[in-house]
């Protein structure tokens, strides 16, 4: 008989009061997968994985862990599933090394405190009381306890959120080894560079739906374009002079500032045919198209800052 899938959620649907933020997601996860949740703040993410973990009642749907009922079987599903989510509310006068130790007592074989607490770069401050933590060590904290039981399928919110560079990377490295171990990991993020560099596949959000899942780079091939062309024009340029290329998807003008989307060899085609129409050309850039081009093609927003 197959094994189960990591995670698999059949059309969830969550309505606050008159405003749905989740309708009818469906997705899979494979074990020992990244698979990442990506879309703007009120996208319905956070929504979503409090559906897929049991933590909230869908109005409607069914989801599933490991081939668990995330509701008929939380007690079996707790021994399995870590989850971190943001503004984690913990016991204010406990120390991380005492939260750990408190949080390790519910598992049969927990990870040892000292090397979890290690792990997540917060060996310093082992002997602090949580109300006097920063916010971006008790977000390393919370996920240290989301991987005290070691889970086979993890639940990370925001991961990085309010982590300075340094221990962005370190999380980075600890979620890839994580993976590298077989551990299932459902990454909830609205940070491109974090998604880019550590998700196999990518389900994009926009209001509680899934508008487009597929990997990092399918993502951006259903964008229309792989690279970007830009440049100043110092004359206008012919009607029909760049559209008529063979390299050439889309041109944009706003001003003497022309952006030119296509593939090939795209900065070649557009520099001889501007040449020889005498067109100079100045501050002229070339660049690959990357998730961010490939987020505002499929939901028509810009991306928030990571640091919102």
């Amino acid at each position: 008989m197959p094994s189960p899938p990591a995670v698999h959620a059949e059309r969830l649907h969550k309505r606050y009061r008159t405003t749905v933020a989740v309708e009818d997601i469906s997705l899979t996860v494979d074990p020992g997968e990244i698979f990442g949740v990506l879309g703007r703040n009120g996208a319905g993410k956070t929504t979503t994985v409090e559906l897929i973990a049991g933590l909230r009642r869908p109005d409607r749907g069914t989801a599933r862990v490991l081939g668990l009922d995330v509701r008929r079987d939380r007690a079996r599903l707790r021994q399995v599933l870590g989850v971190q989510l943001q503004d984690a509310t913990l016991h204010s006068a406990l120390t991380v090394t005492e939260l750990v130790r408190l949080y390790a007592s519910f598992y049969p074989g927990p990870v040892p405190a000292d090397e979890l607490i290690e792990s997540v770069g917060l060996t310093g401050s082992a002997r602090t009381r949580f109300e006097n933590l920063s916010g971006g060590q008790q977000q390393r904290l919370s996920i240290a306890l989301a991987l005290v039981g070691r889970p086979r399928v993890v639940i990370l919110d925001e991961l990085t959120t309010g982590l300075d560079p340094e221990a962005r990377r370190h999380m980075w490295a600890t979620v890839e080894g994580l993976r590298d171990s077989g551990v299932t990991i459902l990454l909830v993020s609205h940070a491109m560079e974090e998604v880019e560099r550590l998700c196999d596949r990518v389900a994009l959000l926009d209001a509680g739906r899934i508008v487009a899942l597929d990997t990092p780079a399918g993502l951006v091939k259903r964008a229309g374009f792989a690279q970007r062309v830009t440049f100043r024009a110092a004359s206008p340029v012919p009607d029909g002079l760049l559209e008529g290329l063979d390299e050439v998807e889309r041109v944009r003008a706003d001003g003497d500032l022309v952006a030119v989307e296509g593939h090939g060899e795209l900065l070649q085609a557009v520099s001889v045919a501007l040449v020889r129409a005498g067109v100079v050309a100045t501050e002229t850039r070339s660049e690959q198209a990357g998730l961010e081009d490939a987020f505002v093609a499929l939901t028509g927003h810009r991306p928030e800052p990571e640091n919102s």
